[in-house]
């Protein structure tokens, strides 16, 4: 075996990932004429062109296309021995890359300060967004999205558990304007719309008792004077009295706690099922990963316990 036939072949693959040798050395910390040197090394020893190049795209050649394929695969399982190796030590480390859904993201930011604190050697990435991720092809070492998102080949670890479904306003928007008892009188109240990756606007889910079955499942277009891209955003503007926004449960909780906003509507909320970390299975639970996962439930375990409380309590005094 030739002492250097896996020189090259990481820097391959992000300039193959990024389309751009420039993307790939500002992932790698080194400059572009490093990354196109040393791609040209590799070119030379394959024996034949691996990207093709102009002044506004990088592709990948036949050989490239062919050569990616082999040699992500080769890619993971180094990967996997040198993560299986870091598992003897009691120290979780490096860095921790991961895909995080914009409703988490008033979830997670709370604990970013104590994990940080409490994990210096772990260098943690969030990706907020709302898409469907490859997390092992996109560099990513794990996902977060509310259970029924994930795909059925991952792994997938309960963060939280099931949790209603929430329709909140802020204190004064519901002195001015009161409480709807019914979905239906949202007609008459002002609405704050999310609109969706896809360019849908997001519809309101509600259930309620039937005669025909346990419960009855609907939803309902929303109107109102503000139309966003985030569930944070939306929070926002219903603490300032914009209106209501819809929301799951554990991640308006805090607050609610803080008595910034209330809940109304509450025995027509479905339930979440909860978020889930999900990773490949073939990275299994690394220290590091297993150290954000414990903590982040230790973090919202009190939460959720009171969120659990108080809508049982609600429910009972109905």
């Amino acid at each position: 075996m030739r002492a250097d036939l896996l020189d090259g072949i990481v820097v391959f693959t992000r300039v193959a990932e990024r389309r751009s040798f420039t993307a790939a050395a500002l992932e790698l910390g080194v400059t572009p004429a490093a990354i196109s040197w040393t791609v040209k090394q590799l070119e030379a020893r394959v024996g034949a062109p691996l990207f093709t190049r102009t002044t506004r795209s990088v592709g990948l050649t036949q050989a490239g296309q062919l050569f990616l394929e082999q040699a992500t695969a080769g890619i993971a399982y180094v990967e996997a021995a040198y993560e299986a190796a870091q598992r003897l030590s009691d120290n979780p480390r490096g860095l921790l890359r991961l895909s995080v859904p914009y409703v988490a993201q008033t979830l997670i930011e709370p604990m970013l300060k104590g994990f940080t604190d409490a994990y210096p050697d772990i260098e943690l990435e969030l990706v907020f967004e709302d898409r469907f991720v490859d997390v092992a092809g996109e560099g990513y070492d794990a996902g977060i999205r509310v259970g029924e998102m994930i795909a059925q080949d991952m792994v997938a670890v309960r963060l939280t558990q099931a949790s209603p479904r929430v329709v909140v306003g802020s204190p004064a928007y519901f002195a001015d304007r009161g409480k709807p008892l019914r979905p239906e009188e949202l007609e008459h109240h002002a609405c704050i719309n999310i609109r969706l990756a896809g360019g849908a606007v997001y519809r309101w889910d509600f259930v309620e008792p039937s005669e025909e079955s346990d419960t009855r499942a609907f939803s309902m277009d929303v109107k109102g004077p503000l139309t966003v891209n985030g569930p944070g955003t939306s929070l926002a503007a219903a603490q300032a009295g914009t209106g209501l926004a819809y929301n799951i449960g554990v991640v308006v909780e805090p607050l609610i706690r803080q008595e910034l906003l209330e809940t109304c509507l509450e025995t027509f909320m479905p339930t979440s099922p909860g978020f889930f970390i999900f990773f490949p299975s073939r990275k299994q639970m690394l220290p590091k990963l297993r150290a954000f996962v414990d903590y982040w439930q230790q973090s919202t375990s009190l939460m959720q316990n009171h969120l659990t409380q108080k809508s049982e309590s609600r429910l009972h005094d109905r």
